[in-house]
């Protein structure tokens, strides 16, 4: 694979299936290199595989996308963005022909999408920009007014200013003939929605929100249930001791699914809950029932696709991590059994959709960056699309191998290697995953996939502190001064681990010790930094996005003040030592490896002064350093950035190995 083969890859997902199960919606986005965008439109596909996918809406230039099916199955409602920024949601019927309905325009993204149960309205969510800093007579920041900044959480990467700017709930009639209602909930100032639900009845609706009069500093996000435009009654807050997200309100109206998450204190596993809905007063601070506490894994994985519980019966169906995996579990609502995989293997569940007896789901293995698949009655799934087929059969996709690399002190690393598909170079590129409470999987990977494809083999692993297994191993490199379990802090039993998967790749594959390469982004470029300040065990680095001073880190991000809870122990005002003896850049004067730098301008989550540091340093010592800057690209630039520079950094990325990891000469020479 090469990096211009970015343009043949479809990312598929959002599968949402019909009322009766007979058919599944799904949106599938493509890359255009040369307009440098993002094409995407909503294909609709017969569940039995009796035809084949067909496009259901034009795409084009407009990107459709969250196709939601009304409850007769007649209509789909979807969201179209417009070129310039803003949105229309339109509907369209299914069977009947006809032209589309526009239900209403909005200058921000719709962030969410869903017919009531009536199918009379759709609600939304959608940020609400404040008029007098983003009204039509604003051209540009000069004529914006000066922003009074009263909340740490104020701005949020690839997305900018959320202060002036917050998600709201908002409800529209489906026939577009009047325009959307804000819904009537604490709308305290600033702070964002997440998630949403309609009650059965349609006289309500429900999610998640800070509402705390410092609710930027406490993080708890109870659960709101709010009267529908037309309803009596009056917003509810529920379990407002509890940090929640992604609620779905059971059939019979009796109780209210959740994620429940605690960032008060990270890194935590993220659980499905069920709030159960008392009436009135009695609702109170009702505690969420935890149903997979048992399971012990991350039930709010990193992925753009990762959707609400879906109640089906008496049970809810949920995504999960588990050791490079991330599965479909089911669960009783009643807590009276532990979860269980439904569909589970070497693969990545990007999104799932239940009804009408038949469950779809998206998903991408070692060999696929995604399809759609219905699971059969006796557990065996079926393919439905081959929307990737052509780029992995001309590609060489291939899977890598897994193994398990024992620590010294007892413990058992999931790890993977990926044999050159390219002509060999006998060279090595070891990945380290961003977070760090996230993880690597054996599915497919863009980045992997294109270092192979250059002759690389490729190696990754999820060291402690990632997420995809116990509570206890994401939180093992918390900092030594956190008062409750308290671990290595960034940079300790971490780097042990990565460097422990080295010896055993070195080993196990006949690797070349002499000729290995790192790189990472974020927490990765964060270890990259780190590794090269504290080993000459590598012939190359690159660091990329990357954190390399704890203590600025705490000061600029947009989530700066969140990381002294679970990382810092002690405050950056208190203890300012312990942030820097944790920074790659105190360590500069020790780093000789020839160190490529990447980093976007507009990233607000590691900031570009990150990168500057590093470089500045390096720079002023003599060091064999190259910094390439990316304007107007944010921290999320090589998962949606834009695609001529997702090309152009991969491009990079391989001709820096390539100077300082050369193909020997026999490899090299023409046939």
């Amino acid at each position: 694979m090469q990096p211009t083969d970015l343009e043949r890859v479809a990312s598929v997902t959002d599968p949402q299936v019909s009322p009766d199960g007979g058919r599944v919606a799904v949106t599938v986005t493509t890359v255009d290199v040369k307009a440098n965008c993002y094409r995407s439109r909503v294909w609709l596909v017969a569940a039995d595989g009796s035809s084949r996918p067909a496009p259901f809406t034009r795409g084009g230039e407009a990107r459709d996308s969250r196709a939601r099916w009304s409850p007769d199955g007649a209509t789909i409602a979807f969201v179209s963005h417009r070129a310039g920024g803003g949105a229309q949601i339109l509907t369209l019927p299914v069977d009947t022909g006809g032209e589309s309905v526009l239900v209403a325009t909005w200058p921000e993204d719709v962030e969410a999408l869903e017919w009531s149960p009536d199918g009379r309205s759709l609600a939304f969510i959608a940020r609400a920009p404040d008029p007098d800093t983003y009204g039509p007579e604003v051209r540009d920041d000069r004529d914006r007014p000066p922003r009074r900044v009263t909340r740490f959480t104020n701005r949020l990467d690839n997305v900018g200013w959320t202060m002036d700017r917050p998600s709201r709930v908002f409800v529209v009639d489906a026939d577009g003939e009047a325009p959307p209602m804000e819904v009537n909930g604490p709308s305290p100032d600033g702070s964002d929605v997440a998630g949403m639900t309609w009650s059965p009845d349609g006289r309500a609706l429900a999610w998640c929100q800070g509402v705390a009069p410092d609710w930027d500093l406490d993080l708890r996000a109870p659960l709101i249930i709010a009267p529908a435009p037309g309803a009596d009654g009056a917003p509810r807050v529920i379990a407002e001791s509890f940090e929640l997200n992604r609620p779905a309100w059971s059939p019979d109206g009796s109780a209210v699914a959740v994620v429940s998450s605690d960032r008060s204190n990270p890194p935590r596993n993220s659980h499905v809950a069920v709030v159960a809905l008392r009436g009135g007063e009695r609702d109170g601070d009702a505690p969420p029932r935890v149903l997979t506490g048992e399971l012990d894994r991350n039930c709010a994985p990193f992925l753009a696709g990762a959707r609400a519980p879906k109640w089906v019966g008496d049970e809810l169906w949920f995504q999960a991590e588990d050791r490079g995996r991330l599965s479909l579990y089911r669960v009783p609502a009643a807590g009276s059994a532990a979860p269980e995989v439904v569909v589970g293997g070497e693969l990545v569940v990007t999104g799932f959709d239940i009804t009408g007896g038949t469950v779809a789901y998206t998903a991408m293995t070692a060999q696929s960056p995604g399809e759609l698949y219905v699971l059969e009655p006796d557990g065996s799934a079926r393919r439905l699309s081959g929307f990737n087929h052509e780029l992995a059969r001309t590609t060489m996709l291939a899977p890598p191998e897994r193994f398990v690399v024992s620590t010294a002190d007892g413990q058992e690393i999931d790890a993977w290697h990926l044999a050159p598909t390219g002509p060999p170079r006998r060279a090595t590129l070891l990945n380290i995953h961003g977070g760090p409470f996230s993880q690597y999987t054996g599915a497919y990977n863009e980045d992997f996939a294109v270092q192979a494809g250059a002759g690389f083999d490729v190696v990754w692993c999820n060291p402690r502190g990632s997420s995809g297994r116990s509570e206890a191993w994401g939180r093992a490199i918390r900092g030594p001064k956190c008062a409750d379990e308290p671990g290595t802090g960034w940079g300790g039993v971490d780097a042990d681990d990565v460097m422990a998967v080295v010896d055993a790749a070195v080993d196990r594959f006949g690797l070349d010790p002499e000729r290995i390469g790192v790189l990472g982004g974020s927490y990765g470029g964060y270890m990259t930094s780190w590794l090269i300040g504290h080993s000459d065990r590598f012939a190359a680095a690159c660091s990329e996005r990357a954190v390399n001073n704890q203590l600025a880190m705490v000061w600029t991000s947009d989530i700066g003040t969140t990381f002294q809870r679970g990382y810092g122990g002690a405050s950056h005002l208190e203890d300012p030592g312990e942030y820097l003896r944790m920074s790659p850049v105190t360590y500069a004067s020790a780093m000789t490896t020839p160190l490529l730098i990447l980093h976007s301008e507009s990233d607000l989550r590691c900031p570009i002064s990150q990168a500057e540091e590093l470089w500045v340093a390096l720079r002023l010592l003599g060091r064999d350093v190259e910094f390439i800057r990316f304007p107007g690209s944010g921290h999320e630039l090589t998962r949606s950035g834009p695609p001529r520079q997702r090309v152009q950094r991969s491009e990079l990325i391989l001709d820096f190995f390539d100077r300082h990891l050369p193909a020997p000469k026999e490899d090299t020479a023409p046939a």
